[in-house]
């Protein structure tokens, strides 16, 4: 099981880009598997807003000064930019992280944000379902002529190419049935969040039955999908705004539930920590070690 660390992006959650560089390195240092950011452009609640930092400026400039961690986002709303050239962004970051791209990609949610920048929120699942018969080509075939009702193509070719043949690992976040059918259809990782203990993971659970019926419809083999779940862990010093169901305890009892998460066949953990310190990314690392020590410990040979 992989398991990585969600960057607080919100402005108010870190030290700017610093902050988010000193967490990064951590990661790296300390041996989880990712970093992972969230793609939005303001957070806005009853007339209150709230800044966040630009997702793929960041994880570009992540991608240049770490050299093992995988790198994503989660994920990256496409009804924001256009989707070939999304595709021609994928291809050069996953360049310049040499490989270590997963591009994780959604239709949005944040109601507020699409209007105060001006993006269209009607038909974001069509629209994304069109927008993927563009991306995906192009990043696994190279080439791509489409002409939908929201998006078009015409002889798109993708150049450079990138340097892993069919491109980056995609990963879609979606949970109700038109999205998971995008998934079965296009995905190589799925992603569902935010959850604590998988023993009160009850959501996760009706989100993978539907996924299973999805991947069923398809008929596609469930274990040609990954499964990736993002989870809250809470260390000393976390405040009160921190998430009630979080996980928490000793190193022992985070990794007991890090280590848990196999019995949903999780193959990659994503989790956002608290409080949001580099000293709270090598406490999780630690029970990382741990977890994979017990996983280990019980796979048949």
């Amino acid at each position: 099981m992989k398991i990585g660390l969600m960057l607080p992006f919100g402005d108010g959650e870190s030290n700017g880009y610093a902050g988010l560089r000193e967490m990064a390195i951590a990661a790296e240092e300390n041996g989880l598997d990712s970093i992972w950011g969230a793609d939005h452009l303001i957070y806005r609640t009853d007339g209150e807003t709230e800044g966040i930092h630009e997702c793929w400026t960041v994880l570009s400039a992540l991608a240049a000064i770490t050299s093992r961690v995988e790198i994503g986002p989660l994920v990256l709303a496409l009804p924001f930019r256009n989707p070939a050239l999304t595709a021609k962004m994928a291809a050069e970051l996953d360049e310049v992280s040499d490989g270590r791209l997963i591009l994780g990609v959604g239709c949005g949610w944040h109601e507020p944000e699409f209007d105060a920048f001006g993006y269209p929120f009607d038909h974001r699942v069509s629209r994304f379902d069109e927008a993927l018969q563009v991306l995906v080509p192009l990043l696994r075939d190279g080439r791509v002529t489409f002409e939908g009702r929201y998006h078009r193509a015409v002889d798109n070719e993708l150049l450079p190419r990138p340097i892993r043949a069919d491109g980056p690992p995609i990963l879609i976040a979606g949970k109700k049935p038109r999205m998971l059918d995008l998934v079965a259809q296009y995905a190589d990782q799925w992603n569902a969040a935010w959850f604590g203990h998988p023993d009160q993971a009850d959501e996760l659970h009706v989100r993978l039955r539907n996924l299973r019926a999805a991947l069923e419809r398809a008929e596609r083999d469930p274990a040609s999908l990954e499964i990736t779940v993002g989870i809250f862990v809470a260390f000393e010093g976390a405040d009160a705004d921190t998430p009630k169901h979080a996980i928490r305890g000793t190193t022992d009892q985070v990794a007991d539930a890090l280590a848990a998460y196999t019995s949903v066949n999780a193959g990659h953990l994503i989790a956002h920590v608290f409080p949001p310190t580099p000293d709270s990314v090598r406490r999780l690392a630690e029970a990382a070690t741990v977890a994979r020590d017990r996983i280990g410990a019980v796979t048949p040979a």
